[in-house]
């Protein structure tokens, strides 16, 4: 296993982590106990030291199974990464609720790192009106918790704001080969290392959409000087940038804990040759053209005059191609939470549905992709509000 130095804190995480949101599941998706231990043992016999959680996770028994393959004195070698549940929160004493029940479930004193789950600027505006970060400093104060962090969903100048508003002891993104402009982006990426903030990547695999790529890109893939796995294309060039402090996965076997250890075990800073990095330029490029609307999330739209939040509305789309079963339920059922009426729309943080979107025309003359975007819009309506199929209305 490779371990990368957190400056910050003098602490060596490795290159690869566990995330324990995709834990191994058996009848009605209840998790596998018996076959998730046996995974995240063998994650920490392999090196792997930074395990990742959250309260909401498998309803909970992401923390407690986590807990129990932690058991017996294996916890004290780890650092163990859970969230504060913002979704959840209604006022500022559901902290000590919470807490106290993550603690219990991990059984375990202390959490290295505690974060603000799922930070965007409505959940971030909730952080501020609670008080929620003199709660973090108090529990840290008590020694229930070590580090404070956030993971983030939203857009550059939202992760910008959040980034300088506390002297954030790690962050965590969405970040992969495709999604360098998306949420957080590259820009994002540097923006925190400047800030000496460390930096966990989930969604090194885009869901699992580059663990399983089309036929065009694995031709790709074969004809590249260098031999990799679809996985490893995706988490090397990860490793390969020195502002990554390690990038989790979710692994649901030990055999696949096995696989993405040699991975990591070959990883290291600035290792992809020119080569290589053309041969993820192509993959782009291939991947692009399965994306449905190539939006980018600049925002340069918004605000939209009747409410419509227009790069909410493509990224759920983008994320439902070729999605289907329990993350394709979980997609729509995101989706349907959209305002559908316009006095229903949120004034502070835009949520209208792609349904409410009147051809005004505002948001094509600010589109630096040139998107005809009430065009688009209308074919979001059709897939993820009135449940079309996406093959019907993508005919290209």
């Amino acid at each position: 296993m490779q371990y990368r130095v957190l400056e910050k804190l003098g602490y060596k995480i490795s290159a690869l982590s566990f995330g324990a949101m995709r834990l191994p599941t058996s009848f009605a998706l209840a998790v596998d106990k018996k076959k998730a231990v046996a995974t995240i043992r063998k994650a920490v016999e392999l090196g792997i030291n930074y395990f990742d959680t959250a309260y909401i996770y498998h309803l909970g028994a992401s923390e407690k199974v986590l807990g129990e393959a932690l058991g017996n004195g294996v916890r004290k070698n780890v650092y163990i990464a859970d969230k504060l549940p913002m979704i959840l929160m209604r006022k500022t004493e559901d902290f000590d609720r919470f807490l106290e029940t993550q603690l219990e479930r991990l059984g375990t004193d202390y959490i290295d790192f505690y974060l603000f789950h799922n930070l965007n600027q409505g959940y971030f505006d909730k952080l501020l009106a609670l008080g929620l970060f003199e709660k973090m400093e108090q529990a840290k104060k008590r020694g229930l918790i070590r580090h404070i962090g956030f993971s983030f969903h939203d857009t550059l100048p939202v992760f910008k704001k959040i980034v300088d508003a506390y002297p954030w002891d790690l962050a965590q993104i969405q970040y992969n080969y495709l999604d360098t402009a998306m949420q957080a982006t590259t820009e994002g990426l540097h923006y925190a290392a400047k800030k000496k903030i460390p930096v966990a990547v989930m969604e090194g695999l885009k869901g699992g959409m580059l663990a399983d790529p089309p036929k065009e890109a694995k031709d790709i893939m074969r004809s590249a000087a260098s031999k990799k796995t679809p996985v490893e294309w995706a988490f090397q060039f990860l490793w390969n940038l020195p502002e990554v402090a390690t990038v989790l996965s979710g692994m649901g076997s030990p055999a696949m804990v096995e696989e993405n250890c040699g991975y990591a075990e070959r990883s290291g800073v600035g290792i992809l040759s020119g080569s290589d990095m053309e041969t993820i330029e192509k993959l782009v490029s291939t991947y692009r053209k399965k994306i449905l609307v190539d939006c980018t999330a600049c925002r340069y739209c918004m605000p939209c005059p009747y409410g419509v939040n227009i790069p909410d509305n493509f990224a759920m789309l983008n994320n439902a191609n070729g999605r289907g079963g329990i993350i394709g339920w979980l997609l729509l059922r995101r989706y349907k939470k959209f305002a559908v009426r316009p006095d229903k729309v949120n004034k502070e943080d835009p949520d209208g549905a792609a349904s409410l979107c009147t051809k005004c025309g505002v948001c094509v003359k600010k589109c630096p992709q040139s998107i005809n975007i009430p065009e688009e819009l209308t074919r979001v309506d059709m897939v993820m509000g009135r449940g079309k199929r996406i093959s019907d209305v993508f005919q290209r």
